[in-house]
């Protein structure tokens, strides 16, 4: 049995970017250190962040000292001013990647468009990306959002950095016949298209897909569900645990991705374990 990995796959420049400002952080900075929120969407780095002193708060009044680190999906900037107003040493890991939709957002509203975000209503980066926007910005996660959406003078579209292209499509087509002018910002990151193509194409040509993630990655989900609409046999899973031999029961060829915010050894350990298999 092969075992094939996808061409992109794992660890995207953000999310190295963000845990190595959390290292660094760590020794130089005041204590206690802490992530609001977590750092990225993977359990296990989140807890490998908690062993070298690094936890995890849910919200500024679980901290009264020391630092804090803004994550990878970014934040409400009134955030930022309240941490540094209660006199926490702030690190900002947002993802440079989601900065520039945060910017794009705001500079919709400068120039006078209605901003339309397309991405997940309750994913952190979209509530960071709203708040730039202001607060006539409209979230639209589906086709059928779009279609609620009143008649525009002028229409500005953002979107969610880890959405698939097909989706940004779809909804500005929707958007044509009701908007007199529109502008777009395309502030996908090019990590995850080409995490999407290499998923899809590996999909295509495998028996069975193992895609590596955190079961509250929106990035990793999105790509389980692109190889789920070639591949029936797709498995999501977190680590290599959860593999089970009669998966690949009737099996040449395994494929094997991973999402932006997978550690390469979780990606080794899984590649391991099934060529055992």
């Amino acid at each position: 049995m092969k075992v094939e990995v996808a061409e992109h796959a794992g660890y995207c420049y953000g999310v190295e970017r963000a845990l190595k400002l959390a290292q660094e952080a760590v020794g130089k900075l005041p204590e206690p250190i802490c992530t609001l929120g977590p750092i990225i969407h993977n359990p296990q780095v989140v807890g490998w962040l908690k062993d070298k002193g690094i936890s995890s708060v849910d919200s500024l009044d679980s901290i009264d000292k020391g630092t804090i680190i803004i994550r990878s999906h970014g934040v409400d900037p009134t955030v930022k001013t309240a941490a540094k107003e209660k006199g926490l040493e702030v690190v900002d890991a947002t993802c440079p990647f989601v900065k520039k939709a945060q910017h794009c957002g705001r500079k919709l509203v400068e120039e006078g468009y209605d901003p339309v975000i397309i991405g997940e209503r309750n994913h952190p980066e979209v509530i960071g990306i709203l708040a730039y926007a202001g607060g006539n910005a409209v979230v639209v996660e589906t086709i059928d959002d779009a279609k609620r959406l009143h008649d525009f003078d002028k229409v500005g579209i953002v979107v969610q950095t880890t959405q698939p292209i097909e989706n940004l499509k779809k909804v500005v087509n929707e958007l044509i016949p009701k908007a007199t002018e529109i502008k777009i910002f395309n502030t996908i990151c090019n990590a995850t298209v080409k995490r999407q193509i290499a998923a899809r194409n590996l999909a295509k040509k495998t028996d069975v897909i193992l895609v590596i993630g955190g079961k509250n990655s929106a990035n990793t989900t999105r790509l389980a569900q692109i190889c789920q609409d070639v591949n029936q046999r797709t498995y999501h899973i977190e680590t290599a645990s959860e593999i089970k031999k009669e998966w690949f029961d009737n099996t040449n060829i395994v494929g094997v991705t991973a999402g932006a915010s997978t550690p390469s050894w979780i990606i080794d350990e899984v590649v391991s374990v099934v060529s055992d298999i």
